[in-house]
């Protein structure tokens, strides 16, 4: 096993280069750190959302909720609701849950009837009635429930980005990890071609053994110095751009899910903090303007005269060949970018992070290079998908995005089988990227568009189909929501 670097420099704050000093600090020790930010850069912010492997990251700081969460203006999320994605009558949205108690069971049924509506007959295979945390986003109830004894759920979290990143680098300087505030004017090569040090504006020298080039989307390390190239991913993924507005906090009570919208050259995103809502528009710039984006997410939020100043934002989706180059690795938006449907971005750098860690030790370059592309390239998949199959028909935009055919070979055979009435949990798992998406949220996106035969061609079940009693279901999921508190309760007392 190769001992732990002597000396690592973090080049870029923002929660991915203090979320990368934290683990790091965390297996090898702070005082082996070093992270350099530019005082005049600010943390992107691009979703202010994540998925359950947050929490993970917290459990393994020790940082409870209650001391993170109320600095950060946090909320609980449940999942996300997409909305408009699909005009067909009873699916015009759906509910993508993260994982509970009860799929053990409702999982294979809610699959079961998927496939059964699949092959033309007339049963409920709708969603949001087979998970728990879609009835609990509806009655906005957080994820937490009254007693132990209660179903458990799996839970991501809607944060403010700059008051987490700011958190994480008082938790990394607590643990040993330097931070110098310098503005970086140079990287300097060894004779070997490796990164000997970077060049402050005032000529300081910052050495190390190996770089983590946190620098965003520029890539100032890996792609600009040592020329890594980028794999685009424009051809799969149109969306380019996003503007940004906030709006006050929903006087209704705090919403435990992120809700998605179609709109007409992209979607909407809707995230709820305890201070404010967050709202912002992904589109693509070869289908509507920035101006008439803006001015369309600023109709939608009543704000078309409003003097609150958007936030307007480029996007570079796609990925760096390797993350792990000589004696760098790119992290963050340096390394690449799907973009935020999904709330993947931080998820991809703690995975990054502690998947290097391990294969550092064991000197694995090459593996962790395939794996951390493969796990782009599989949320690539499952993004691309959401709008191969959308049901949508008002605009160019989306007429082209369901007529896109650079589709990779993983997602034709997912849709082969989807359509010719196979088992789509035994195509993923032949495949082997469950660990990037499970069954579980493939069954709920295609389910979700309702991409089902006409609903003319539909015959009732016959004597070779299992029929379920949805009643009971509908009981169990009511009654197991009564443990679970209500959402902006849970906060408040958190806060006091």
């Amino acid at each position: 096993m190769k001992a732990p670097p002597e000396r690592i420099v973090i080049l870029g704050g923002g929660t991915a280069g203090w979320m990368a000093a934290n683990l790091i600090a965390h297996r090898w020790g702070g005082h082996r750190v070093t992270l350099v930010e530019s005082p005049d850069i600010g943390i992107i912010g691009v979703g202010e959302g994540s998925t359950p492997q947050l929490k993970a990251l917290f459990d393994k700081l020790g940082v409870a909720e209650s001391e993170w969460m109320p600095r950060c203006n946090a909320t609980y999320k449940n999942g996300i609701r997409f909305h408009g994605w699909s005009e067909r009558a009873g699916f015009e949205n759906y509910f993508h849950p993260f994982p509970s108690a009860p799929d053990a069971e409702l999982v294979p049924i809610f699959a079961y009837n998927t496939r059964a509506r699949r092959t033309g007959r007339d049963v409920w295979a709708h969603p949001d009635r087979y998970f728990l945390p879609a009835l609990l986003a509806s009655e906005r109830r957080g994820p937490i429930a009254h007693s132990a004894a209660a179903p458990w759920t799996s839970y991501g979290y809607h944060f403010d980005a700059h008051l987490v990143g700011a958190f994480l680098r008082d938790h990394a300087m607590g643990l040993g990890v330097t931070h110098l505030e310098r503005k970086v004017v140079h990287i300097a090569l060894t004779e070997d071609g490796d990164i000997g040090h970077l060049v402050a504006a005032d000529g300081e020298a910052i050495a190390g053994d190996l770089f983590l080039d946190c620098s965003g989307f520029r890539g100032a390390i890996v792609q600009e110095v040592l020329n890594e190239p980028f794999v685009s991913f424009a051809s799969n993924l149109f969306n380019n751009r996003a503007v940004v507005l906030p709006t006050p906090a929903d006087p209704a009570g705090t919403n435990a899910q992120t809700i998605s919208t179609a709109l007409s050259a992209g979607w909407a995103w809707e995230i709820p903090l305890t201070n404010r809502t967050g709202n912002g528009y992904v589109y693509s710039s070869d289908f509507i303007s920035d101006d008439a984006a803006e001015a369309e997410l600023r109709t939608r939020l009543g704000l078309l005269d409003s003097p609150v100043e958007a936030r307007r934002l480029s996007m570079k989706v796609g990925r760096i060949r390797n993350a792990w180059v000589g004696n760098a690795l790119a992290v963050g938006l340096s390394q690449g970018f799907v973009e935020p449907l999904e709330a993947t971005a931080l998820h991809v750098v703690q995975t990054t992070v502690e998947q290097f860690l391990d294969a550092w030790e064991d000197q694995e370059r090459d593996a962790f290079n395939a794996e951390i592309a493969a796990r782009l390239e599989g949320i690539r998949d499952y993004i691309v998908c959401h709008y191969r199959m959308n049901r949508r028909t008002g605009t160019n935009y989306w007429r082209e995005n369901a007529a896109n055919q650079n589709l990779s070979d993983s997602l034709k055979a997912i849709l082969s089988c989807w359509f010719t009435g196979g088992d789509l949990s035994a195509e993923i798992a032949e495949q082997g990227i469950a660990r990037f998406y499970a069954p579980l949220s493939w069954h709920c996106l295609l389910a979700g568009y309702g991409t089902f035969p006409e609903d003319a061609r539909l015959v009732p079940p016959g004597s070779d189909i299992e029929t379920f009693d949805l009643t009971r279901i509908d009981a169990f999921m009511r009654h197991a929501a009564t443990d679970f508190a209500d959402h902006k309760a849970l906060l408040d007392r958190m806060a006091a």
